[in-house]
């Protein structure tokens, strides 16, 4: 019987295997070499295996597997990586996340809602909402607040009583403590209260919503 006939059956009946057991219908190392028994075993004695063809199949079989191990290799070393990542997110509880944004989206007829975090009780202070040039197109006075998340709302008018043109404005906040010391905040600047992992995603806790851990643009210290 030729090689390459044995050859031919030998991967014929391999890649045939119901698809059940092999679904993508690919040729492992085990494959390759179930092969390459199959030639020896059933060649030609007047007609021997060629010896190039034999060290051939072999060096390509040893790469299979080298790739196999490779790969195996990779995947342990994305779940040590992922272990990692998530271990240092968690260590991120309790430090200040900043968005990098305290934009907020106004459209006709709404009333925005948004979130201010403060890092000392509030005796007294103001929200301001800008527009994009930067000018104070709003001001909410603040009375009082208790350290930690504030809730507010803002009623799509200007200082004059005049509704804004939808768009984006951004909301800043200057404010005294009991003590009356001045401090800033704005949207987009919380304390990390937890870490949520959900579906492959890593999800922080910013005020009352849980946002992407990589929508955060920098953590610091609380």
């Amino acid at each position: 019987m030729a090689v390459d006939n044995v050859s031919s059956t030998a991967q014929t009946s391999l890649t045939s295997t119901p698809s059940g057991e092999n679904p993508k219908a690919k040729l492992g190392k085990d494959d390759f070499l179930m092969l390459l028994l199959t030639e020896l075993k059933y060649q030609d004695p007047t007609e021997p295996m060629d010896s190039e063809k034999i060290l051939s199949q072999t060096s390509q079989l040893a790469g299979l597997e080298a790739s196999e191990n490779t790969n195996k290799a990779l995947k342990e070393l994305a779940v040590s990586l992922g272990a990692s990542r998530d271990f240092s997110t968690i260590a991120a509880i309790g430090k200040m996340a900043d968005t990098g944004s305290n934009a907020i989206v106004y459209e006709e007829g709404s009333s925005p809602k948004f979130e201010l975090y403060f890092s000392e009780a509030v005796a007294s202070g103001n929200v301001e909402v800008l527009d994009a040039d930067g000018k104070v197109v709003s001001t909410i006075p603040i009375e009082s607040a208790d350290k930690g998340i504030g809730s507010f709302e803002w009623d799509g008018k200007d200082s004059s009583g005049n509704r804004v043109d939808e768009g984006i404005y951004y909301i800043t906040a200057k404010y005294s403590d009991t003590e009356g010391v001045s401090h800033e905040t704005r949207v987009g600047l919380y304390p990390i209260e937890s870490v949520r992992f959900d579906e492959g995603k890593t999800l922080v806790k910013l005020g009352s919503s849980y946002i992407p851990f990589t929508d955060i643009k920098e953590v610091t210290q609380g």
